[in-house]
C-alpha cells in the first residue's frame, strides 16, 4: 500500500469528508424539523392533519434513500424545480430520515401520561401550549438515543450521494482508487473516517443524554 498517496490527494479527501459532514449535519436537522412537525400532525386532534402524517411516514419510510436521491435529481427539474446535486441530496435525505424522527417523537409523546395532557387542557392550555410546554419537554430525554441512532444512520446514508455524482467522501474514494488502484487503502481510510464521525455522534448523544437525566433527576429532588 502507498500511504504517500493520503498526503498526494489530501485536498480532495478533506473536501469530501466536509462535504459529508455537512450532508449529514443539515440532512439531520431538516428531518428533526419535519419529523417534529410530521409527529405533532400524527397526533392531532384533527383528522386531516393525522391522515397527513401517517401518509408521509408511510410513503418515505418505504422509499430506500437511493431512490430518493435518483428522483430529486432527475424529477425535480422535469417539475420546474432547480437544486443543485447538494441540495438535492439534502431534501432526499430530510424526507427519508424525517420519517424515522417522525416515528421517533411520536413514541417520546406518547410516553407521557395522559393525565398531564388532560390536565393540561382543562386548566385552558391550547393543544399547541400542550406539545410545546407540556410534553416535548419531558419527552426529550427518552428521545435522545433513537434520535441519536438515526443521527448516525442519516451519516452513513449520506454516502449514497455518491451515486449521483456529488463528490461527498465515498465519491471521493471511488476516483482516488480509479486514479491510484488502492482499494484496500482508500476505502479503509473512508471506513476510519466514517467511523471516527459516528463514534463522536454516539459519544455526544450520550453525553447530552446522561446530562438531561442528571437535569431531571435533580429538578426531581428539589
Amino acid at each position: 500500500m502507498n500511504v504517500a498517496i493520503i498526503g498526494q490527494y489530501g485536498g480532495l479527501i478533506v473536501h469530501g469528508i466536509l462535504l459529508t459532514i455537512a450532508l449529514g449535519v443539515l440532512g439531520f436537522l431538516g428531518a428533526m424539523v419535519v419529523g417534529t412537525a410530521m409527529a405533532v400532525c400524527r397526533i392531532s386532534p384533527i383528522p386531516p392533519l393525522r391522515g397527513l402524517g401517517a401518509g408521509y411516514v408511510e410513503v418515505f419510510r418505504n422509499i430506500p434513500l437511493l431512490s430518493l436521491l435518483i428522483l430529486m435529481v432527475f424529477g425535480l427539474p422535469d417539475a420546474g424545480v432547480e437544486l443543485s446535486l447538494f441540495w438535492s441530496a439534502v431534501v432526499a435525505i430530510v424526507l427519508s430520515s424525517g420519517a424515522f424522527v417522525c416515528e421517533t417523537v411520536r413514541s417520546g409523546i406518547n410516553a407521557v401520561g395522559i393525565g398531564q395532557i388532560e390536565a393540561s387542557r382543562a386548566i385552558g392550555m391550547s393543544f399547541g401550549q400542550v406539545i410545546r410546554f407540556v410534553v416535548l419537554p419531558q419527552a426529550l430525554f427518552t428521545m435522545i438515543q433513537p434520535l441519536t441512532n438515526i443521527f448516525i444512520g442519516t451519516m452513513l446514508g449520506s454516502s449514497l450521494a455518491a451515486a449521483i455524482g456529488l463528490d461527498e467522501l465515498t465519491n471521493v474514494t471511488q476516483q482516488i482508487n480509479v486514479l491510484t488502484a488502492e482499494a484496500v487503502l482508500t476505502f479503509l481510510l473512508a471506513g476510519l473516517v466514517y467511523l471516527l464521525i459516528c463514534l463522536l455522534i454516539g459519544f455526544g448523544g450520550g453525553w447530552l443524554d446522561r446530562h438531561v437525566r442528571a437535569s431531571v433527576g435533580a429538578g426531581a429532588r428539589r
